[in-house]
């Protein structure tokens, strides 16, 4: 049943995400960025779980196997920090582009060539 509802929030999230990013407003393309990634996040998340039992990083010494993969662990944090410098570059990109064309509407903005 978890693996349910992690399931639909996840795609929930991607769709919400998608939809606010082919929206024409560039802040609502900017935080439908943000909900895309936070949603990717949790796919890897989610896919990577674990058992809560055991730490990441126990691993069983007669079998030699990895309880738990901490690769996903790290996986995320790298997406996160990805995903905060890409979205801090959007956000100065939707900036220079509110004051040079006093719009955040992309059909309004013209000129992109100067």
């Amino acid at each position: 049943m978890i693996n349910l509802i992690t399931a639909l929030a996840v795609g929930f999230l991607f769709a919400v995400g998608v939809f606010l990013m082919l929206r024409r407003d560039l802040i609502k393309a900017a935080m439908g960025f943000s909900v895309l990634f936070n949603s990717v996040n949790l796919l890897i998340l989610a896919v990577g779980a674990f058992r809560g039992d055991v730490a990441p990083f126990t691993t069983n010494l007669e079998g030699g196997r990895t309880l738990s993969d901490p690769l996903v662990q790290a996986l995320i944090l790298t997406a996160i920090v990805v995903s905060f410098g890409s979205y801090a570059l959007l956000l100065g990109m939707v900036s220079l582009i509110s004051r040079r064309f006093h719009t955040v509407d992309s059909d309004e903005v013209v000129n992109l060539k100067r």
